[in-house]
């Protein structure tokens, strides 16, 4: 649950977009300022084959983000969380037999 919460974090923010677009965009501006080099097909062809490429790279990363996501930081705090209640309740506990005692 905490992993899904992540990622949709992370695919929400827009900062997957934001690389794909400027990938696009930068590969878009080469391609016009080397255009006497390249025919529009190729221009073509490259524009969207760097864009696919940049999906993929950014599907891996997100991929071994999720992958590499440790949870054991988050079991050792519920573990603590629960530890210290039950702490509290055996407290409360004594803390009502003292006064009963008394």
């Amino acid at each position: 649950m905490v992993v899904e919460k992540f990622s949709q974090g992370v695919i929400n923010s827009g900062v997957l977009r934001l690389y794909i677009a400027t990938g696009f965009f930068a590969t878009l501006i080469f391609f016009v300022v080397n255009s006497d080099l390249f025919t529009p097909l190729e221009m073509l062809f490259g524009i969207v084959g760097v864009t696919i490429v940049l999906k993929g790279i950014s599907n891996i990363m997100l991929s071994l983000i999720i992958v590499l996501f440790s949870l054991d930081n988050k079991k050792e705090e519920l573990e603590f969380k629960h530890n210290s209640d039950k702490i509290d309740a055996m407290l409360a506990d004594l803390t009502i037999q003292d006064a009963a005692n008394n």
